[in-house]
């Protein structure tokens, strides 16, 4: 009898772990909503065209230093709690846990980036000293910092709110805060405010109403998700407080590198060259890394769903970790490598909607392209490093990738201008990946190169010859002519990788997006 009930409980418990296994479906869902969700940086790149004719190289250069900095600085101050919250969260107990995690990552990553807000509103004079701007925003400089400096908390916020309902799996959420509020709103308000002849300072002011809108709906969407009334129950310091300080901490040299690639070169470039210079050199690469930034949003789209899931997983059965590992590794693979390489090839017509200044970017733009499409095809590794390893080891993919970045700058600088700095953030980018990939292989056995990884590398890279033949075959026409062909060469070379790239089983994961796109 005992032998009997034992094994009902038994396969209770199978059939229990085995409803709740996270599979390539739910990683393919997931990621698809998260990548419509960050759809809000196409719009961003579609409007920087816009912005540069607005205010000018040197006004937005300005824009795109100041907004580096208050990036840079928040991913420091908010302690890692934007990526705490993917592996406290999905394995908390109760919801008090879950809420309680909340609350710890909210003190923790808002609080020391409002105490700094005030800090720098107060010093905002001194602080221009550290910016360069055209001659006509020299005067209004500490102003818009004083204005500007308040994204701080409000971006903190923003943070920490979508990566608490990205923890609960909600991972849609963010599509009407970063693509319709964040973005369109900020748009509508800078052209209107430019229109109002507030001249440089309405992009700055435009940035911190759409930062307000935002915060309001992720309260909103917090208490659809979890129960806040618990915010204010049990004590502050209590388990769930030291777990998330750990976890974050432990992930915040990862998260300090991811940010240093993408807002210390703008800074520097700033800072290295004098006036009016300084802030187009920081424009321009900013330009470039906004392009290159099409490619991350797949490798973002990724990262986004595998923390929460396969610090899920891990709790089921650790092996089930490498399935959702190679399927993100094999359709990241097929998107990311011919979609990077028609972007690439086609980006003197993208650098000229930014005027002819811009062309001196196109080494930047290839350079930084190429090392995001690494990038995404290696990275899924760092997701799934966070919730799965030891924290000590993942530390060494941060600190390496930084080292290798510094030492390329202390090489190609100052003589190679804008190319060497890309090329040494590049460098950099694609060593922070790969590393925590051989990690991974190494200490935990897990690695994505399994079959048919193989046989969708080679689809994938003679769909990139064919579309790589097609867009410099465009080279002939006008601009004109070029940048409405782009689009169907870009989304039919992204549609050719999916199809003829991907095996069956891969397609049929995407669901009925698989089915839409007639991917099955």
């Amino acid at each position: 009898m005992r032998w009997r009930v034992a094994l009902t409980t038994q396969t209770e418990i199978q059939a229990e772990a085995q409803a709740e296994a996270i599979t390539s479906r739910d990683v393919a869902k997931g990621a698809g909503t998260t990548l419509l969700a960050r759809l809000g940086g196409v719009i961003e790149v579609v409007a920087q065209p816009l912005y540069v004719w607005l205010f000018g190289l040197a006004g937005y250069g300005l824009y795109s230093a100041l907004w580096a900095a208050v990036n840079l600085v928040e991913n420091i101050a908010d302690l890692g709690m934007t990526s705490a919250l993917q592996r406290t969260v999905p394995q908390a107990h109760s919801e008090q846990e879950a809420v309680s995690s909340l609350r710890a990552a909210l003190v923790l990553g808002v609080g020391p980036c409002l105490l700094i807000a005030i800090i720098a509103a107060l010093a905002a004079p001194s602080l221009t000293h550290f910016f360069n701007a055209s001659t006509q925003d020299e005067g209004q400089l500490a102003f818009i910092i004083a204005t500007f400096v308040w994204t701080l908390p409000l971006w903190a916020f923003v943070e920490v709110a979508t990566s608490a309902l990205r923890a609960r799996r909600v991972f849609g959420a963010e599509i009407r805060l970063r693509l319709f509020w964040e973005q369109v709103v900020r748009l509508i308000m800078s052209v209107g405010l430019w229109l109002a002849q507030f001249g440089t300072l309405a992009i700055f002011l435009a940035h911190v109403a759409s930062l307000i809108a935002i915060s309001l709906l992720c309260v909103r969407l917090l208490a659809r998700h979890y129960d806040l009334r618990l915010l204010f129950k049990g004590k502050l310091f209590d388990a769930a407080w030291h777990d998330t300080l750990k976890s974050g901490l432990s992930i915040l040299p990862a998260n300090i590198v991811a940010r240093l690639f993408s807002d210390a070169p703008t800074l520097g470039l700033n800072a290295l060259l004098p006036g009016a210079q300084g802030a187009i050199a920081g424009g321009l690469f900013a330009i470039a890394r906004k392009i290159s930034s099409i490619i991350q949003l797949v490798r973002i789209a990724f990262a986004y769903v595998l923390a929460p899931l396969a610090s899920a997983q891990s709790k089921i059965d650790r092996k089930g970790v490498s399935g959702i590992y190679a399927f993100a590794t094999r359709v990241s693979t097929a998107v990311a490598l011919p979609t990077g390489i028609v972007l690439a090839a086609s980006g003197s017509a993208l650098l000229a909607l930014f005027g002819k200044d811009a062309a001196i970017a196109l080494p930047a733009v290839a350079i930084m392209v190429a090392a995001r499409v690494a990038e995404a095809i290696s990275g899924a590794a760092v997701p799934i490093q966070q919730v799965i390893s030891g924290y000590r080891s993942q530390l060494l993919g941060s600190f390496a990738g930084i080292a290798i970045s510094l030492l390329a700058v202390w090489w190609t600088m100052p003589h190679a201008g804008l190319t060497g700095m890309s090329a040494a953030v590049g460098l950099g980018i694609v060593a922070a990946a790969a590393i925590p990939m051989w990690q991974l292989h190494r200490d935990d056995d897990v690695h994505p190169f399994a079959p048919p990884f193989g046989r969708v590398m080679l689809r994938a890279c003679l769909v990139t010859l064919g579309g790589l033949g097609l867009t410099m075959a465009t080279h002939w026409l006008p601009l004109a002519a070029q940048l409405p062909l782009l689009v169907p060469i870009l989304l039919g070379s992204l549609w050719c990788g999916c199809r003829y790239a991907l095996p069956r089983e891969d397609r049929e994961a995407l669901g009925k997006t698989g089915r839409a796109l007639r991917l099955i």
